[in-house]
């Protein structure tokens, strides 16, 4: 195992320990080595958002992060948020108003709108915007988007 590097880290909330080079990215690591395939590949120069995880409680494009500096972290992806029913307000919202169509871009919005709403409960437009900006959608307009996220933000827990 020359060359590679033991990485221990919570992910989604479970201990794990990796062995990966240093030059694995983390979302290569997540796709290919935990099976975590709801976080995407993109465009690889953390551009479009696809590859948002949440590291240490901030939104971080995973394509830019390296699976060796993980060590330590906590991590949660798609999945994580999922499963805990931390993004369910925000996934009926987007259901609701039908706010994605291939679902690529879909899982860094969900990750990036979550984090603004934990921030700033009760965004306008304009900030919903604003936060979104660093994610791309090809196949839709952002208005839904926004729309969803104004809908999620209404909803109380």
């Amino acid at each position: 195992m020359s060359g590679l590097h033991t990485i221990k880290f919570r992910l989604n909330g479970r201990a794990v320990a990796k062995h990966v080079e240093p030059r694995t990215s983390a979302v290569d690591m997540l796709r290919h080595e935990s099976g975590l395939t709801g976080t995407h590949v993109g465009c690889e120069h953390g551009v479009c958002g696809a590859c948002s995880i949440v590291l240490d409680g901030a939104v971080v494009r995973g394509c830019l992060v390296f699976a060796v500096q993980l060590d330590g972290a906590e991590v949660e992806t798609i999945e994580g948020a999922s499963d805990s029913g931390r993004i369910a307000a925000l996934q009926a919202a987007f259901v609701d108003r039908n706010a994605l169509q291939c679902g690529f871009c879909t899982p860094g919005m969900l990750l990036t709108a979550a984090e603004l709403l934990s921030r700033e409960p009760d965004p306008s437009r304009d900030q919903i915007r604003e936060a979104l900006s660093g994610n791309i959608c090809r196949c839709t307009g952002y208005e839904a988007i926004v729309d969803a996220v104004a809908a999620a933000a209404k909803v109380k827990p």
